[in-house]
């Protein structure tokens, strides 16, 4: 019995595989020749029989700097002047670790603030609460 079964893989809406392979098969996707951006990878897989099966693999392509914003989410609504933070982080292997600019700043978050509130305020109501001056008389 001849065998005709073949793995046709395709990237995003070409019509035109971009590798052809008899199963099974190992390949490696170089990304690096895949511009930046959202992609898909469509693989089409032919049986003995003729029978076609599909997959489709939805991927995210980085290779340039991963980029951080801090004063702006996505989809929001704004208005007047916005300020923001950003930064770009490489991935590039150097000698040297550069202290200033790798790290993106963040405002402390809210819970933090609110922990701090609640700990302090303890403190407070704890120290009014109990405090009384014959408990501190002097040795002297």
């Amino acid at each position: 019995m001849e065998d005709n079964r073949i793995i046709k893989v395709f990237l995003d809406e070409d019509p035109k595989p971009f590798a052809s392979f008899a199963p099974p098969v190992k390949i490696v996707l170089d990304t690096t020749k895949i511009p930046d951006g959202k992609h898909t990878l469509k693989i089409v897989a032919k049986s003995s029989n003729g029978i076609e099966g599909v997959r489709e693999i939805p991927f995210v392509v980085r290779n340039g700097p991963a980029i951080s914003i801090v004063g702006l989410k996505d989809n929001e609504t704004v208005d007047t002047q916005v300020p923001l933070i950003i930064n770009a982080y490489g991935s590039e292997t150097k000698d040297f670790f550069v202290i200033k600019g790798s790290e993106t700043p963040k405002a402390i978050p809210a819970w933090v603030w609110a922990l701090l509130v609640g700990v302090i305020g303890y403190g407070l109501f704890y120290l009014i609460m109990y405090w009384s001056p014959e408990l501190y008389k002097s040795f002297f």
